[in-house]
């Protein structure tokens, strides 16, 4: 039994208090939505209707759905953290230093991994196609398995709650630690094959996406009439498909070390720790980019739109987001001034972080000039950039005090850069997505999200934030390090720790207003209903469709002859009404992009604990599942030119 099993036996199961409660309400979740499913009778439904939709409008859905419950996950692991610091002044605190590391190392992976680039993609798949004017992504299969694979990798994580642990090896694992001789269990193998996988799905989308914005574009949309967000999202997928190779090769070695006993990133035989570093930086700095870029992009559509203004400065806005694509590959290296390169190395590095400063100050700037003499509509969507711009002005200060080396040698590893990392993504990322998911979300649903609790929402997140990271900043300076459990009293720092766990807690409390408000907004959504399509007087080309935005997207493809295309539209009476309809072929949904990421999940669970014979069994799946797909590519189905006529005629 042990040989079919490899590592895995009853010593598996969980022994510690809080993971065993974590483990038991993940596992009651699942049940109630099994048992919900059941009683409704619904499985027929949700397998033909959505998993297996290659619809990218039910696909973003679905990546905004799996986001948002790691968020709560996430967010829970954070408060975890904030609590442990501020009792363990002298003390141990709530929670063993062992489960305080995997709490730390889950935080961070899931708020990068599975938060923030679920939200993104989830957008990119809602909004991309309707701003470019057309009906579908470049490859829908390739999406579907993208959104799967993410989704895999996903549960992979979470099964370490009930089965095993988790890496306490940070949430970038940096070798010896993550080594065999520091980390022998399983807790390091399941952040491996969890990111491997996800990793894989955003490679796809990034390859998937690109493709889209060059080759799907409507009529007449040239590049340079092309939105900003869809300009924001090309700048970040041409980073995907240059940055996660390196994240696959990383992990591939580093799985090698573990699983094979090899010596890349060991001390001996030749390997060389600081290789590791390299590599997971010159992916790990592009990552930052790749999340930004496209809240950039959100943000430059939603001041347009409530500013009832032009966007400033098109232009000077694409030659930055192009410098920033460029120049997000040439500093890496600030994120280990320490490691002894020498003057020269860091001198170069340095220079080129504060350069990279200027085109993000181009874009704030041009954000500030479209406010301008607007007409401004304080907005939920406009809130999020307001509070944006406040709080990514101070992280980005913060970032260029930084890329001094000598100050840089001071805060290294110091809360200091803890507090400015989530200045840049919460402040910015976050921020972005919750603006892209209030202002786009009745073109989506076909109602507004309620508009007081939003903004009650918002206030909880901005001064929430303040308050838990303002402190972390003096902390720093102080001394107090990352990953940091206990302290000795002298130290003075209790109090600082405690208003940072306070200002976690009305982060909280700004999540829960969400989901009220979400909660509120479908009891209330036929008195919130959009029938007019265009709620917030929008000015791209997605706007022009009716909310929600059909399955086919558009019944006639336009054509686009001005940069906001929709305005333009509105503002000469053009007749956006169809006046012959055509047949529309659309691709078959399919189960291959479930079975694929299923075989995925088996064969990196199988990995992590050395069961050989279903490793082999999950590669062998996953290869046959994509022979068969590509024998049998009968993948589009018509609709015909009446339909499209009577569904347009209803509205």
């Amino acid at each position: 039994m042990n040989n079919l099993l490899g590592r895995l036996n009853f010593d598996a199961l969980p022994d510690d208090p809080v993971t065993i409660g974590g483990g038991i309400m993940m596992s009651l979740t699942g049940l109630l939505v099994i048992g919900f499913l059941i009683y409704t009778k619904r499985w027929k439904w949700l397998w033909n209707e959505w998993l297996t939709s290659l619809d990218p409008k039910k696909i973003g859905i679905m990546y905004i759905i799996v986001a948002l419950l790691m968020l709560l996950r996430g967010g829970t692991d954070a408060m975890m953290i904030r609590l442990q610091q501020a009792t363990a002044s002298g003390g141990d605190g709530i929670f063993t230093t062992d489960l305080f590391q995997q709490v730390f190392s889950a935080h961070g992976t899931i708020m990068i991994f599975f938060v923030a680039m679920g939200l993104m993609f989830g957008l990119i798949n809602l909004v991309l196609p309707l701003q470019i004017g057309a009906r579908d992504v470049a490859f829908p299969f390739l999406n579907s398995v993208s959104f799967w694979l993410f989704a895999a990798g996903m549960v992979l994580m979470n099964i370490s709650l009930v089965i095993g642990e988790f890496s306490a090896a940070g949430w970038l694992a940096y070798p010896p630690l993550s080594g065999l001789e520091y980390s022998p269990g399983v807790g390091v193998d399941y952040w491996i094959w969890s990111l491997q996988i996800a990793g894989v799905g955003s490679l796809l989308s990034g390859i998937n996406f690109l493709v889209t914005i060059l080759k799907m574009r409507a009529p007449g949309m040239t590049l340079m009439k092309l939105p900003m967000f869809c300009w924001s999202v090309m700048g970040s997928m041409i980073l995907v498909i240059f940055a996660f190779p390196i994240l696959t090769a990383t992990l591939g070695m580093l799985s090698l070390d573990r699983l094979m006993g090899m010596h890349f990133f060991t001390s001996d035989f030749g390997g060389n720790p600081m290789m590791y570093i390299n590599l997971i930086w010159a992916w790990g700095h592009p990552e930052v980019y790749i999340l930004i870029l496209p809240a950039f992009g959100i943000f430059s559509e939603v001041v347009a739109t409530f500013s009832r203004k032009r966007l400033f400065g098109y232009t000077s806005m694409v030659w930055a987001i192009g410098a920033i694509t460029f120049l997000s590959f040439i500093v890496w290296l600030h994120h280990f001034f320490t490691m002894g390169a020498g003057a020269n190395v860091n001198a170069f590095f340095g220079i080129m972080t504060m350069i990279i400063a200027v085109p993000t100050g181009v874009k704030v700037f041009n954000w500030l000039f479209t406010m301008y003499r607007g007409r401004i509509h304080y907005a939920t969507p406009m809130l999020w950039f307001l509070g944006f711009v406040t709080t990514f002005t101070i992280g980005g200060a913060t970032g260029v005090l930084m890329s001094v080396p000598a100050i840089d040698f001071q805060v290294h590893n110091s809360l200091f850069l803890v507090a400015h990392f989530h200045n840049m993504i919460i402040g910015g990322v976050v921020f972005g997505f919750f603006a892209g998911l209030t202002y786009w979300f009745p073109k989506v649903f076909g109602f507004k999200l309620n508009e007081a609790l939003g903004k009650v929402a918002f206030f909880c997140w901005l001064f929430g934030f303040l308050l838990a990271f303002m402190p972390l900043y003096a902390l720093g300076i102080l001394g107090a390090t990352r990953r940091l459990d206990s302290y000795d009293p002298s130290m003075g720092w209790q109090g600082l720790f405690i208003v940072a766990a306070i200002g976690v807690g009305v982060i909280m409390i700004g999540l829960a207003a969400q989901i009220l408000q979400l909660a509120y907004s479908i009891y209330k959504r036929r008195e919130n209903m959009d029938t007019t399509g265009d709620p917030w007087n929008g000015r791209t080309l997605e706007w022009s469709t009716k909310s929600p935005a059909p399955f086919y997207n558009f019944a006639v493809i336009p054509e686009v002859n001005e940069r906001d295309a929709f305005w333009e539209m509105k503002q000469t009476k053009q007749d956006l009404r169809a006046k012959h309809y055509q047949d529309i072929y659309l691709p078959k949904n399919t189960g291959a992009g479930i079975i694929i990421a299923g075989f995925a999940f088996m064969a990196g669970f199988a990995l992590i604990w050395h069961i050989w014979w279903l490793a082999f069994a999950g590669l062998l799946g996953i290869i046959a599942s994509l022979i068969i797909r590509t024998k049998n590519d009968d993948s589009e189905y018509k609709v015909p030119a009446a339909t499209i006529k009577e569904l347009e005629a209803k509205t």
